[in-house]
């Protein structure tokens, strides 16, 4: 039997498809984005657009959940296509799942975030510089030492992946779930039904991650290191377990499809408030009165829950459609997630010393952050052995056998 719920969703859900695919999009302009908002990053602008970030804050609060949520959804459907019904099974789904996430993250690692971290040493520590050779050397073995003040960067490390890894770990700790309590996410997934009715499926998320934005958040700052990331663990697996379990309930499903309207309306004043308040207090030196700051808890909670459940209330209405691009896109952001932010580092960097006015440089940015992507991506997917290494499923032999014939 199947993890499923009184209320299930055969079919395949293309509204969360096309959710998953839109959302890392936003991500890639989210990071080209850095590269000129006065945030700190691994390279920079010299000429940095402060008006940018209220732009960026738009995203920011709910974009990273919404994607764990997602996420969560997937391998729920991937889960019930295995029909989990004992150990065995529970076992090859975490055999595929890690085969899945694995190969890319270790290519992450030691191929493609090596570019990112010596770049960011060329521009913000440039006497430390060596030559790549050098630098890999020292950055596979660890043994560098690169340090502007008490910032310093540790090597090897996995920047942008650090996602694919929670998403790793979370995902064995879900298969150790359905291994020894699978009961007992039927019942959940029963009591969400019932507990997030009406009124309440906008109020109880958004009050639990209220709750523990302001326990958890001063105590344990979100570093994306995974030991110790507390604060970021409770949010994001929070948000992984609830998409495994709401994937296929059609009363969740309409759940959210009722109150989008609702939602988007307590979504945006929360995001001007909220936006407000990081502006009013933007330099380093300037400290909220403590009252203010537990409030702002709650509003940038508001924003975040609303936000993700305007989405899929949204999607759920308008997006639910099959299409040749869909089916197109949906592998393709796997491989376009992995290479995009050391195409837009590599490409930032070399854009910043041509001198070319920033209106032209921010679309040439983008556009070749997006080109570079696509290339990598019309290349692996043609080539079986490397798939696995970029996310994407290898071919059965059969149909390679077809190809090479038809050619």
């Amino acid at each position: 039997m199947s993890v499923s719920a009184p209320s299930p969703l055969s079919t395949r859900r293309y509204d969360l498809d096309w959710i998953r695919v839109i959302a890392f999009f936003l991500l890639i302009l989210y990071h080209v984005g850095m590269f000129y908002v006065p945030w700190d990053w691994h390279v920079k602008s010299p000429h940095t657009v402060p008006a940018l970030e209220p732009i960026m804050m738009l995203t920011s609060p709910w974009r990273l959940t919404l994607l764990f949520l997602v996420s969560g959804a997937a391998t729920r459907f991937l889960a019930d296509k295995m029909v989990i019904a004992d150990k065995m099974a529970v076992g090859a789904l975490t055999r595929a799942r890690v085969a899945r996430l694995l190969p890319p993250l270790l290519l992450a690692i030691f191929v493609i975030v090596p570019p990112q971290s010596f770049f960011e040493i060329v521009e913000k520590v440039p006497d430390q510089a060596l030559p790549y050779a050098a630098f890999y050397l020292k950055y596979v073995t660890g043994s560098g030492h690169w340090c502007r003040g008490t910032d310093c960067l540790a090597t090897p490390t996995y920047n942008h992946m650090w996602f694919v890894a929670y998403l790793l770990a979370y995902t064995l700790v879900l298969c150790g779930l359905l291994a020894v309590g699978r009961e007992l996410l039927r019942r959940l997934e029963r009591g969400m039904e019932l507990a997030l009715g009406g009124w309440r499926l906008l109020v109880l998320p958004l009050l639990f991650l209220g709750l523990i934005r302001y326990a958890l958040l001063d105590r344990f700052p979100m570093t994306h290191w995974i030991v110790n990331d507390w604060y970021d663990h409770a949010l994001s697996f929070s948000a992984f377990l609830f998409g495994f379990l709401m994937a296929k309930s059609e009363t969740l499903r309409q759940g959210f499809l009722r109150p989008r309207w609702s939602a988007l309306l307590v979504a945006l004043p929360a995001y001007a408030v909220f936006a407000t308040y990081a502006w009013a207090y933007r330099a380093d030196d300037a400290v909220p009165p403590e009252a203010l700051r537990t409030v702002m808890r709650f509003v940038y909670a508001a924003d975040q829950w609303a936000a993700i459940a305007a989405v899929l209330g949204f999607g759920a209405r308008h997006l639910t459609r099959d299409s040749a691009a869909l089916r197109y896109l949906v592998p393709a952001v796997f491989p376009f997630y992995l290479v995009h932010q050391t195409a837009t580092v590599v490409l930032g960097h070399y854009l910043a010393k041509a001198g070319l006015p920033q209106g032209l440089e921010a679309p040439l940015l983008i556009l070749g952050t997006f080109a570079t992507c696509l290339a990598v991506y019309e290349a692996v997917r043609r080539v079986n052995p490397l798939r696995p290494w970029f996310g994407l499923k290898p071919r059965p032999a059969g149909r390679l056998e077809a190809q090479a014939q038809a050619a």
